[in-house]
């Protein structure tokens, strides 16, 4: 009986020894994006990247990369929520908070607090970052995005007149309504119309109509696809046939499939076209991407893509898996070659890189221009 006691003992030890000895070997990174709810077409897109990058890297510093996935649902107190639980329950070193800049906010916020670096992808509004040393992103910000669709749209398109509609429950399409009014304004623009509807609305006939009763030669919508895809149809329904603009939640294979005919010749300010002059890293990831999902690359992906690379790379560059230590490394990022271009982290935690603008033409997105900071 003893010798059994013995044995089972020495079992379980050995067990114990094992598991701590395979714990030891993984480093474990969160991932807290929206599976399910309105935006969950965005997680999607998010995690084909985030597994791309994981596929093609799966070690860092000797351990093996676990990702940990936890469903924000779409919704900001969830989105905090989902971090706390990677955080305190996981014991993540780091965390990915991309889609969109509304479950971004709270989800930096709880990172910062806690002192865990977390990186955005996607997340374009000013205050995803503000304020937060532990938050970073590698994408531009609204105020450069709204910038750029507002003196495009005045001075190439030479449009004087323009409306806006804009989802107030969205701090994303609020902050870029604002930037794009702005600096249209500011150029001599007037914006003749600014209308306002909440996510998952159905019907926009009194909004769009008071669009076409102003005379509006365009409309920007800086919206989520699935809400923009109906109102692009009703717009034309109802008889608008001025020009369409957006910013990059509009740069989606899905926006076009829902909107059918009434997505053409619409235009959107985003982070890469695959068709626009290539680099090594975007050739690159456009034929992995391909092989793997049988899809042409969107640049929702390719960011998530470069944000988990990135992660590894300040790992790398920090020597440790401390989470300062490796806030400290993304804080100095310059020059960073990615896939969806080259990324400088300046002192607000924000990427400066330049925006690309798509036009639907024949029911696909083509590169139109590349606007640099």
């Amino acid at each position: 009986m003893r010798k059994s006691l013995f044995v089972l003992t020495l079992a379980i030890l050995i067990i114990a020894i094992s598991s701590s000895a395979l714990a030891a070997d993984v480093v474990k990174l969160g991932i807290a994006e929206p599976m399910t709810g309105a935006m969950a077409v965005g997680g999607e897109l998010c995690m084909r990247g985030y597994e791309l990058a994981h596929e093609q890297k799966p070690t860092v510093l000797g351990k093996t990369v676990e990702l940990i996935l936890v469903d924000n649902k779409s919704d900001k107190v969830e989105a905090a929520s989902a971090v706390s639980r990677l955080i305190e329950r996981d014991g993540v070193v780091a965390v990915f908070v991309s889609y969109g800049s509304g479950m971004a906010i709270p989800g930096g916020e709880v990172a910062n607090k806690a002192g865990i670096p977390l990186l955005s992808g996607t997340a374009t509004n000013p205050l995803v970052t503000q304020g937060k040393d532990f938050v970073f992103r590698t994408c531009f910000i609204d105020p450069f995005q709204g910038e750029v669709m507002a003196r495009y749209t005045f001075e190439n398109l030479g449009i004087k007149k323009a409306a806006l509609l804009v989802d107030i429950a969205q701090d994303y399409s609020v902050g870029l309504a604002n930037f794009y009014k702005r600096t249209f304004e500011e150029l001599g623009g007037e914006i003749v119309s600014d209308t306002k509807y909440n996510t998952g609305d159905q019907d926009f006939s009194a909004q769009l109509s008071q669009v076409i009763a102003s005379g509006a030669e365009a409309l920007f919508f800086p919206g989520y696809f699935g809400d923009v895809a109906l109102i692009a149809i009703q717009g034309r329904e109802l008889g608008y046939e001025g020009q369409y603009l957006g910013g990059d939640t509009l740069h989606n294979p899905v926006l076009i499939e829902l909107a059918g005919e009434a997505a053409e010749g619409l235009i959107a300010s985003t982070f890469f076209a695959e068709d626009q002059p290539a680099t090594p890293e975007s050739e690159k990831y456009a034929a992995l991407f391909r092989e793997k999902y049988g899809l042409a690359p969107d640049a929702v992906s390719i960011l998530t893509y470069d944000s988990y690379n990135l992660m590894l790379d300040a790992i790398e560059r920090a020597g440790s898996f401390d989470p300062a230590a490796i806030r400290d490394a993304l804080a100095v990022t310059k020059g960073f070659q990615g896939a969806g271009g080259s990324v400088t982290i300046n002192e607000t935690g924000d990427a400066i890189k330049p925006a690309v603008l798509v036009k639907v033409v024949n029911g696909e997105y083509k590169y139109e221009t590349t606007v640099n900071p």
